[in-house]
């Protein structure tokens, strides 16, 4: 290579490695402004940083509990019908030592909530971003607070009248029973810490085609109704379609299919609107999930005049009784036009 085509070669490197470290002349979008990040800044850690200023009594706590949690998770966090247990299988003496006796001797086969988790935080955090089901982080920062409290005094952690806040948090951080059944040595919790976890990279050789290891039966495919349906309205839906028949050539997808009860654009409004409000999520079109099928309610109201006028003021106001033991909480954030267009469709739904 000649001295002229080296020195233009380096040229011409110099440059590229210059224009590829300068900014751009125009950057596409706008920085976000600090009310846009701090809507999203929400999260707590155990050292506390993040919590916001607030308070909620366990009195206050069970009346937001029996509103908008009950329903699924039961009177006393017991309940096994819609998720596993939030409460039990704790004791005083648990929560004396900060390690909970029925993680080691099996006494308790069912590993509930207040069982596992180390930290008040954790609970707060995950009330505060994700609860209640139907409707995340509809919850006021007080309610968080108060639900909080309120599941901490039914595993017998603070007092009936003890009251939740940033600065009492501390104090139920001390009777949480399993405080010290978490591990910390490790580069999840501290950066200067080690890896939990040891692997070899695989940079070569590697499989390129995965293979279904389990699947769910064909008889039991669509036994609850259509899973795409049954999410609720908030984030990604990962649900597959089991309306139609499980594919073979490659691992179910995402697609959501109306069913043929539900074609016509009466229905198809209708669909959106139960999903959108999580309706899906414990009733289907023609079997039971968690509440009765929409065909069973046409059933029982088929004749009835006022029928129309009964199940508006169930969906708005709850209820409780009429079809087991798990209640359907209260929809009072739906308008009257909505909830006629649901109710409409329901006491249509062919047979």
């Amino acid at each position: 290579m000649s001295r002229l085509t080296e020195a233009a070669l380096a040229l011409a490197m110099a440059a590229l490695f210059s224009s590829a470290g300068a900014a751009p002349a125009s950057k596409p979008g706008r920085s976000a402004t600090p009310q846009e990040v701090a809507a999203w800044d929400i999260d707590v850690r155990p050292d506390f940083a993040g919590l916001p200023k607030g308070s909620g009594s366990v009195l206050a706590g069970q009346a937001v509990w029996e509103g908008k949690c009950a329903s699924c998770h039961g009177t006393f966090g017991e309940s096994n019908e819609v998720f596993t247990p939030l409460i039990g299988g704790t004791t005083a003496e648990d929560a004396a030592k900060g390690r909970v006796a029925s993680l080691t001797n099996g006494r308790q086969p069912q590993k509930t909530t207040l069982m596992k988790v180390a930290t008040v935080s954790t609970l707060w955090d995950y009330i505060n971003r994700a609860m209640p089901w139907t409707a995340p982080k509809s919850l006021t920062t007080d309610e968080v607070y108060a639900v909080s409290a309120y599941m901490l005094n039914m595993g017998e952690v603070v007092a009936d009248d003890f009251v939740l806040s940033d600065q009492t948090m501390a104090q139920a951080q001390q009777r949480m029973p399993n405080r010290h059944g978490m591990v910390t040595s490790h580069g999840l919790w501290d950066v200067k810490g080690k890896p939990d976890v040891k692997s070899v990279a695989c940079m070569k050789n590697c499989p390129v085609e995965g293979s279904v290891r389990s699947s769910l039966p064909e008889g039991a495919r669509n036994a609850h109704g259509n899973l795409a349906q049954q999410t609720r309205g908030f984030g990604a839906t990962r649900g597959v379609d089991t309306t139609q028949p499980a594919p073979t050539a490659r691992l179910p997808g995402t697609a959501t299919a109306v069913p043929a009860a539900a074609a016509g654009a009466p229905g198809q409004a209708a669909l959106a609107l139960l999903q959108q409000n999580a309706c899906l999520a414990c009733h289907a079109v023609a079997t039971k999930v968690v509440g009765p099928s929409f065909k069973a309610v046409q059933e029982k109201y088929q004749g009835d005049s006022n029928a129309a006028t009964t199940l508006a003021g169930k969906i708005k106001q709850g209820s409780a009784g009429a079809w087991g033991v798990v209640p359907m909480p209260a929809q009072g954030h739906l308008n009257d036009a909505d909830i006629a267009t649901m109710v409409g469709w329901i006491l249509a739904t062919p047979k």
